[in-house]
């Protein structure tokens, strides 16, 4: 089975729960357990946030959630034209932050690689960022 869908939303904070919501509505196809519907929204609400807040700091623009439905794993692209990130590296490291006046914890990517099987980020500079998730469900041995 292969499911899938695209959303663009503009990069305000409501669009956060939104984004989350939608999402978990979608993967209820694979039938997840509370846990791994909670673990995929809570790495959806990471990276959606760090468009909002990081991506368009100055501005509301769009932000592109693609999520694709294959098997029982579902994978997530979550995507801006921002002003992207200059090493992907360091800002993946815990605790950093680029916008340290607001108050960040600089733990976003750190609860994405945490909740998701495989996280990848590719960014430039002027250009933008795009998260890659993916997570299988039903890896703990589900029974169903």
């Amino acid at each position: 089975m292969k499911n899938e869908m695209t959303l663009a939303f503009d990069s305000i904070s409501q669009n956060e729960g939104f984004a989350r919501v939608a999402v978990a509505a979608f993967v209820t196809q694979l039938n997840p357990t509370l846990e791994e519907v909670a673990d995929i929204k809570t790495a959806v609400s990471e990276a959606v946030t760090n468009a909002i807040i990081h991506g368009y700091p100055d501005g509301v623009h769009t932000i592109v959630l693609r999520a694709v439905l294959r098997d029982q794993t579902v994978e997530l692209w979550i995507s801006d034209e921002g002003v992207g990130i200059e090493d992907v590296k360091k800002a993946m490291e815990p605790l950093y932050t680029s916008r340290p006046e607001l108050e960040r914890s600089g733990m976003g990517f750190m609860f994405m690689e945490a909740f998701m099987d495989q996280v990848h980020v590719e960014s430039a500079p002027g250009i933008g960022t795009t998260v890659y998730m993916k997570k299988k469900i039903g890896a703990a041995g589900q029974e169903g």
